[in-house]
């Protein structure tokens, strides 16, 4: 065969099988070589979160009418944490940092967890009372419980001091049967009275108003606290 002929064949066996490489079914675009032609569906996305419910401008008005009783420092002699998920219609509402705390007294520090401000840090105590024994240091959900009495407060005392109407079929306006309502503890369905909840130590609580979230969280994650 001559040169010149020889080259073009070589030319043409190169083409073909730099096309069939092009056209090789490893591409995440197409159907894998077996041919199965299954659809690859995406994992939902997670819920976004937004703030219906701002934290109150008058905290220790709110953590009064609780039955709490606010002190000049946090008091850790009975110190516990639960965790606190609200989801409306999947998506995830923010708990805000500060419930239970006057933000505006100088002996309350800010500073900041995950970029998003937060307060507490009360090396001296406040020349009033300033921090209520239950109460958020920031957005995370974690509820402290840090009191001289060796007492858990409630889920129905934080919502009275979050200002977020709670009963066994409402949150705020959202009621049922028009919108359905459900709270969980430690991942499974409660029945009783939500406010009767005892905030203890580690204890995870979901309340889901209508449309519930793609998993209901049966715990938290304890190294925020």
């Amino acid at each position: 065969m001559a040169p010149a002929r020889v080259f073009v064949v070589s030319l043409l066996a190169i083409a073909a099988l730099l096309t069939a490489c092009g056209s090789d079914g490893g591409s995440s675009s197409g159907p894998a070589a077996s041919g199965d032609t299954t659809p690859v569906t995406a994992a939902p996305p997670e819920p976004s979160t937004y703030a219906p419910w701002p934290a109150p401008s008058d905290p220790l008005v709110s953590a009064r009418a609780a039955g709490l009783v606010p002190e000049t420092a946090e008091r850790l002699e009975f110190h516990v944490h639960s965790h606190l998920d609200v989801y409306l219609n999947g998506r995830k509402v923010l708990v805000p940092a500060g419930i239970g705390i006057d933000t505006t007294n100088p002996g309350v520090h800010q500073f900041t967890t995950d970029g998003l401000p937060a307060w507490g840090g009360i090396v001296v105590p406040c020349d009033k009372p300033c921090i209520s024994p239950l109460h958020t240091h920031d957005v995370t959900g974690i509820l402290h419980t840090e009191s001289a009495t060796r007492k858990y407060n409630t889920l129905g005392q934080f919502f009275v001091e979050w200002n977020v109407p709670l009963t066994t079929t409402c949150v705020d306006t959202y009621c049922e049967p028009a919108t359905p309502i459900a709270v969980y503890v430690d991942g499974t369905k409660f029945g009783g009275d939500p406010r009767t909840i005892a905030l203890s130590n580690l204890k995870e609580i979901a309340v889901v108003i209508g449309t519930p979230p793609v998993q209901i969280p049966n715990t938290a994650d304890w190294n925020q606290i």
